[in-house]
């Protein structure tokens, strides 16, 4: 009788653990949100890329110091910053179990369907929408990081069926963040696009490329779909360097290039309204959403001090003007306190910076999940 009361005290105790253990869980991980994500996985260029490039051939890699300069034991994983991405930070929000999105091209990752089903990145950095940006660095095109996310698919079929992958897909989160490379590195520095297409026009370009990626992730299944924008791109301090008539004593955002960004970023949004309306009319319920980082990264510059920052036209590597990829080493002087820089490199931002733009769009993510 006493050992029947000790076991009945002692489920009930487990049990309230589990519960508290839960609604914990709950709680931290998804404070706004309603529904659950059944995963998140993430396309597109160095911004979103934890790793990836690390496993082929190119020189357009991050996997050593001073990259990942603020992670535990200073360890570089192939992000091309000092810390977290934007979508690292994004995974932990939206539940997924994951600190950190990892690479799908990981050996630890790639055939771990653990890993798989609550997500990864395909991005692979130096990429880009037109087909020649990527051919630049011999880096991932879109379309084959496509072809990972039917790899990943079947993976998954083999596991959970081919009904349950597709209820997966319904219930994931899709992200893609690309675009400044075809204009900062392809565009605006070789000849081959300008020769060939006004800007108006290689901007339309890039717009049906971003169609025709949309439209292959739709047929795959996804029905929550975030696409970015591009960035001020003439704040980046790369641009700054290679555009400025005095790169050390004029270091002033260069107009053209960024209105460049924000005329392609309303041609984005009018045409993913377009799609929506078309997916509206089907009666399907996949929905697009449009991620703003042109207007957080420029309040960023215009009112740096409000964040914290003290330096908002180099990196934090080396001089900060040229220094991103190989050029960032260990031979490189680094800054002390990588958070008082809007930049890590000459083009990419800070972890605060990408934590900066992760709570600036933190309520599309919401709406994404809850809809």
């Amino acid at each position: 009788m006493k050992n029947s009361k000790k076991q009945l005290l002692f489920s009930f105790i487990q049990t309230i653990f589990i519960f508290l253990s839960i609604l914990c869980f709950t709680t931290r991980a998804e404070a706004n949100l309603s529904k659950k994500v059944s995963g998140f996985y993430v396309f597109g260029d160095s911004t979103v890329d934890p790793g990836n490039n690390n496993y082929i051939e190119t020189l357009f890699k991050s996997n050593f110091q001073p990259y990942g300069k603020d992670f535990a034991d200073h360890v570089p994983t192939g992000r091309f910053t000092n810390g977290k991405l934007a979508t690292d930070f994004i995974a932990s929000y939206v539940g997924v179990k994951k600190e950190l999105l990892p690479a799908y091209l990981d050996p630890k990752v790639i055939n771990n369907v653990n890993e798989l089903m609550t997500g990864v990145s395909f991005a692979s950095a130096g990429s880009g929408f037109d087909p020649l940006t990527p051919s630049i660095s011999s880096v991932i095109p879109i379309p084959k990081q496509l072809e990972y996310l039917r790899d990943c698919k079947k993976k998954l079929e083999n596991v959970i069926g081919k009904e349950g992958t597709e209820n997966h897909m319904k219930n994931a989160v899709f992200f893609m963040s690309a675009g400044t490379n075809d204009f900062a590195i392809n565009y605006f520095t070789l000849p081959v696009r300008r020769n060939s297409y006004s800007l108006l026009g290689y901007q339309q370009f890039l717009i049906q490329r971003v169609k025709e990626f949309l439209q292959e992730l739709l047929a795959e299944g996804a029905q929550k779909i975030a696409i970015a924008g591009v960035p001020p791109m003439g704040c980046l301090p790369f641009m700054i360097t290679m555009n400025s008539p005095n790169a050390f004593s004029q270091r002033n955002c260069i107009q053209r290039f960024s209105s460049a960004a924000k005329d392609y970023n309303q041609l984005l949004q009018q045409e993913l309204n377009t799609m929506q309306l078309h997916l509206n009319s089907s009666n399907s319920p996949a929905k697009t959403y449009y991620i703003d980082i042109y207007e957080p990264l420029a309040n960023m510059v215009q009112s740096h001090k409000n964040y914290g920052f003290e330096d908002i036209n180099s990196g934090c590597c080396g001089s900060g003007y040229i220094e991103a990829a190989l050029l960032c080493n260990k031979g490189c002087n680094v800054c002390s306190d990588p958070s008082k820089y809007m930049f890590w490199d000459s083009i990419h931002p800070t972890e605060k910076a990408y934590h900066n733009l992760f709570l600036a769009f933190k309520s599309t993510i919401d709406c994404i999940v809850n809809n």
